[in-house]
C-alpha cells in the first residue's frame, strides 16, 4: 500500500504536461431579418460632417419623458384611516355576533341538561314507586320462613 522506505536515490519519473484545449468562439446566427411595413414612411435625413463625409438616415425621434404621475385627490393617510374604521366596525359586529353565538349556546347546552335531569328523574321515579315486584309490604326469608311485615295473615 505504501512504498518501501528506502535510502536509495529516489528515481525520477517522467512528467507528462497537458495543455487545455480552447474551443473556438461560438459565433451566433445572425437574426433572420423581417420585412415589416412601417405605418408611415419615416423622413430621409442627411447630415454634412466637417470632415466633408456625408452621413444619410432615417431621423429618430427625440426621447420622450415619461408622463409625470397624476396625484390622487385623497390622501394614502386618509383612505389608510377610512379602511381602519371599516376594519374596526367589522371586528366589533363580529365580536356582537360571537357573544349573541355564545349566550345561545349556553341556553342550549342550559336545556339538554334540564332535560337529561327530568329523564334521568323520572325512570329514578318510576323504580321507587313501581309494584312490578312486590305485592304489599317487604319480605324477609330467615331460615327458609318467609315472613312479611305489615301483612299479618290471620
Amino acid at each position: 500500500m505504501y512504498p518501501d522506505h528506502t535510502h536509495d536515490v529516489p528515481v525520477q519519473r517522467a512528467v507528462e504536461v497537458h495543455q487545455p484545449t480552447p474551443y473556438p468562439p461560438a459565433v451566433p446566427a445572425p437574426a433572420p431579418v423581417v420585412a415589416m411595413q412601417p405605418g408611415s414612411v419615416p423622413a430621409v435625413a442627411s447630415i454634412a460632417l466637417p470632415d466633408g463625409r456625408i452621413v444619410t438616415g432615417y431621423a429618430i425621434d427625440a426621447a420622450r419623458p415619461e408622463p409625470v404621475a397624476v396625484k390622487s385627490a385623497v390622501s394614502r393617510t386618509a383612505v389608510n384611516v377610512a379602511l381602519g374604521g371599516v376594519g374596526f366596525l367589522a371586528v366589533c359586529g363580529g365580536l356582537i355576533l360571537l357573544t349573541s353565538f355564545i349566550a345561545a349556546l349556553t341556553a342550549f347546552i342550559t336545556q339538554l341538561i334540564i332535560l337529561a335531569a327530568v329523564i334521568f328523574g323520572g325512570w329514578i321515579a318510576v323504580q321507587i314507586f313501581s309494584t312490578s315486584g312486590h305485592q304489599g309490604g317487604t319480605t324477609v326469608n330467615i331460615r327458609k320462613a318467609v315472613i312479611k311485615r305489615n301483612h299479618f295473615n290471620g
